[in-house]
């Protein structure tokens, strides 16, 4: 175990979740029972906190107040997207020397990762003695070497949820809108897209069209696709990707994307639906309705999933402890153990090997010549979402005879 004693620095980073704040309250809590930890600081806004000596004392936070943010939603310290300078690092060493930090642990995704490692690397580089554990968190899930990550579960309940309704809507509506597109976050990768399949209630039922990015298709298969399920249905519930792209790599509807990126130069998404619907209204004269749940796929807490939410506090205090043991520079991800039942742990992993890194849907769970999300992966994602969600009735159309 580490004989040092020092202070500690937890950040929130990247889009926040659900989630996040259950991995938040795991640090505290698992900190306030580890002798070799004095002070417990929260830095406000992400790794800005740190740089502006923005910090939050979390031991005077009250045991009731911490209880109650691991059911509350969005990222209670604030949240950044910020990468790193020459100078940042710099300055981030001078504030943990002020203020004896000896553990930082940054809850986020694959660019807070690369912040995590960093920050490791440049207390290396002086010979300061740093223990720096990242916390996985992303609706995205596409972080390596972990089997899913906190924050996913939820979003994938909200989606489903989500889909199954809007799919019950458009049936009600199938004279007059006969098409609906649901537009789901997810970047590049098609986790959370997939995830609406765990909404399907019996044949007939949305989502009838699943686009993916990691499955490109052509406008015409799109149209083709489209056209054939009105033909056999009479309406057509699409979950579709932000990420999805056609035959060249661009992304669907890409000319009604925002052109503006974040601070790790990736590109903003968002307008993929809009461009999708106009060209099946342009083509094939169906009227096309668009619903873009946006952030809330990832703050909306009534929707969330207890598996969830009890991982997220695991890892966190998994965390602690690992850095108590002297880890530094590693992740702690998820092990699944079984699926049925579902039993899962955590383990280490070297962030080097997560940071900048990006875990695509494999082939085992989309079909790419139909788009059909397979089984494989409904048993790989159905228990992550907590309970069965609650089966709706059906009215038995006994109809009335001609007069």
């Amino acid at each position: 175990m580490v004989s040092s004693k020092g202070n500690l620095v937890v950040a929130q980073s990247g889009g926040p979740t659900v989630a996040i704040n259950s991995s938040l309250v795991g640090v505290v809590h698992e900190a306030l029972e580890q002798d070799a930890i004095a002070g417990i600081y929260g830095a406000q806004y992400g790794i800005h906190g740190v740089l502006h000596e923005n910090l939050i004392d979390m031991r005077r936070v009250p045991a009731d107040v911490l209880m109650g943010l691991r059911r509350t939603p969005a990222a209670a310290l604030g949240t950044i997207r910020h990468k790193l300078t020459g100078a940042d690092c710099e300055r981030i060493l001078d504030v943990f020397r002020a203020h004896g930090i000896r553990y930082f642990f940054h809850i986020g995704g694959n660019d807070s990762m690369d912040t995590t490692h960093r920050v490791h690397q440049m207390a290396l580089a002086v010979n300061y003695e740093l223990f720096v554990i990242g916390i996985p968190k992303t609706v995205d899930n596409d972080l390596v070497g972990t089997d899913h990550c906190p924050g996913y579960g939820s979003a994938a309940r909200f989606v489903a949820m989500a889909i199954r309704d809007t799919g019950f809507d458009t049936e009600a509506m199938t004279l007059s809108s006969p098409v609906k597109i649901m537009e789901i976050m997810g970047r590049n990768a098609g986790w959370l897209t997939a995830s609406t399949v765990l909404g399907r209630e019996g044949t007939g039922s949305a989502p009838h069209l699943v686009y993916v990015p990691g499955r490109p298709v052509a406008s015409e298969t799109l149209l083709a696709e489209v056209e054939a399920c009105h033909k056999r249905l009479g309406r057509v519930v699409i979950a579709l990707s932000e990420g999805a792209r056609d035959l060249e790599g661009e992304t669907l509807g890409s000319a009604l994307q925002p052109k503006e990126v974040d601070a790790f130069g990736h590109r903003m998404k968002g307008g993929a639906a809009d461009g999708v619907a106009r060209l099946i209204t342009e083509e094939l004269g169906l009227k096309t309705r668009v619903d873009k749940p946006n952030y809330l796929q990832r703050s909306f807490m009534a929707c969330a999933s207890s598996v969830d939410l009890e991982e997220a506090y695991l890892v966190a205090r998994a965390a602690v402890r690992a850095a108590m043991a002297g880890e530094s520079d590693k992740m702690i991800p998820l092990v699944r153990a079984s699926s049925a039942p579902y039993q899962c742990g955590t383990g280490i992993v070297a962030l080097s090997q997560v940071a900048n890194r990006e875990r695509k849907l494999p082939d085992v769970y989309v079909d790419r010549v139909t788009g059909e999300i397979t089984p494989a992966f409904v048993a790989y994602a159905g228990p992550l979402i907590g309970e069965p969600l609650v089966p709706y009735a059906r009215l038995t159309a006994h109809c009335v005879e001609p007069a």
